[in-house]
């Protein structure tokens, strides 16, 4: 745990950042993870070597064709899949209205599109945009009182007329992880195109493309220690299917047909330096190996390895905070129950105080929390927590110590020291929730 931890926060230079002289606690990483050194060399470098546009005939426009490629092997390497099924864009969001958009264009008046309660509105709101189109999007329950997906009811609202399914790995609000490979093969028996957000499942377990039988998974980098841009697998056929927005001079074939404009390439760069920051911690924390003994692991199996490794540290930690909060007094807790697979995602609101208060109340002393509806927005308002100012929530990365757990959870112990700081904060323009 010792060589661990010493490891992993000697990558990071922002965990010396200080606020009010303490050493800033980052449990921010469900919004946005810290990013180790070799990202941001990864980003300079580019910029410094190769700052060029792509399909030139001069040498750093080739070379910036090379590191795109091998940006692609990378993502190819962690989705399990080729690289040439690996896309890039803006963020998520971006990709899913531009996959939403094409797929819209074969679609007719009375075809139905099926949507979850459970997930984030980059996943919802792209495919409810269609209803003005005459299709009809379905939404699939979740059960507020285990924060779970009802998979009976996903079940029972796949039916013919259903053209894609959409739903999400992980919530990013609560960390439930839902049955993603069982909602694929229903999708697939009617028909339908399968849509998966991994955004947030990306930072916490291994992905297999193949295993899921997904036609499109999409992620965003900056959510596993990389910079703000989007990935997406896409089936080569499903992709090549699809009647996507280009401009006449783009390239029409796969990976290239979803990809608009000149990208973000420095930001592709580091995200690639994101993928193999993962992928040395599995060939230096990973247990176990499938490679012949005497070889080195590829770096697929490293990233496994080390998504492994990372869910390993994590979940302790996650299992001390929810303990810990669920002795406090007026705190209620919200997530899937014991032994249903979670995220290290722990999310909870106070009986007192809002959570906007709260976070600003931590960060006083250096730990950063996010405070709101994270734009799972109908999961928070079927929780009946969207006047309340949302949830708490704590997201434990593999940077984050069982020092800084403590230290949260005996600021959230100190009633006293809660209601001092919102007697301070009384009269002050707060944002908006």
């Amino acid at each position: 745990m010792a060589e661990w931890t010493k490891y992993v926060r000697d990558q990071f230079p922002s965990l010396r950042n200080e606020v009010n002289g303490r050493r800033l606690a980052y449990f921010d990483g469900p919004g946005g993870y810290q990013v180790p050194q070799r990202v941001i060399d990864a980003v300079v470098g580019y910029l410094t070597v190769a700052n060029a546009n792509a399909e030139g005939s001069y040498s750093t426009s080739i070379r910036t064709d090379e590191i795109l490629e091998e940006a692609r092997r990378a993502f190819a390497d962690f989705f399990g899949c080729s690289w040439t099924e690996v896309s890039f864009g803006n963020n998520m969001t971006t990709l899913n209205f531009m996959l939403a958009e094409a797929v819209a264009r074969d679609l007719r008046p009375g075809d139905r599109i099926l949507v979850t309660q459970i997930d984030h509105e980059s996943n919802r709101g792209p495919w409810l945009e269609l209803a003005e189109r005459g299709i009809v999007v379905d939404e699939a329950r979740f059960d507020p009182s285990t924060c779970t997906l009802d998979m009976d009811d996903v079940r029972k609202k796949v039916t013919p007329a259903t053209k894609v399914v959409a739903c999400n790995y992980a919530s990013n609000a609560v960390g439930t992880i839902s049955d993603v490979k069982m909602i694929c093969s229903w999708a697939h028996d009617v028909g339908a195109l399968a849509v998966v957000d991994a955004v947030h499942y990306a930072a916490h377990g291994p992905i297999d493309v193949r295993d899921l039988d997904v036609d499109f998974l999409l992620c965003s980098a900056y959510k596993f220690f990389g910079t703000h841009i989007g990935a997406m697998y896409s089936r080569a056929k499903a992709l090549s299917e699809l009647r996507t927005l280009q401009v006449r001079p783009a390239r029409h074939d796969p990976p290239y047909r979803i990809e608009t404009g000149t990208l973000n390439h420095e930001g592709i760069a580091g995200a690639a330096a994101a993928v193999d920051f993962i992928a040395d911690l599995g060939a230096r924390f990973g247990r176990s190996a499938t490679s012949n003994p005497g070889d080195p692991p590829a770096r697929r199996e490293n990233i496994v390895r080390g998504l492994t490794a990372i869910d390993r540290y994590e979940q302790p930690l996650a299992a001390h905070l929810q303990e810990g909060l669920s002795e406090i007094e007026g705190v209620t807790l919200y997530g899937p129950p014991t032994g249903h697979p979670r995220t290290s995602t722990v999310s909870f609101a106070h009986d007192e105080f809002r959570a906007d208060l709260l976070a600003r109340y931590l960060n006083e002393d250096g730990v950063l929390v996010w405070d709101g509806d994270f734009y799972a927005t109908t999961l928070v308002e079927h929780l009946g927590l969207a006047n309340r100012g949302g949830l708490v929530r704590f997201g434990i990365a593999p940077y984050n110590t069982a020092a800084e757990v403590d230290l949260a959870l005996d600021l959230l112990r100190d009633t006293h020291g809660m209601r001092r700081f919102a007697k301070s904060e009384q009269g002050k323009v707060v944002r908006a929730h």
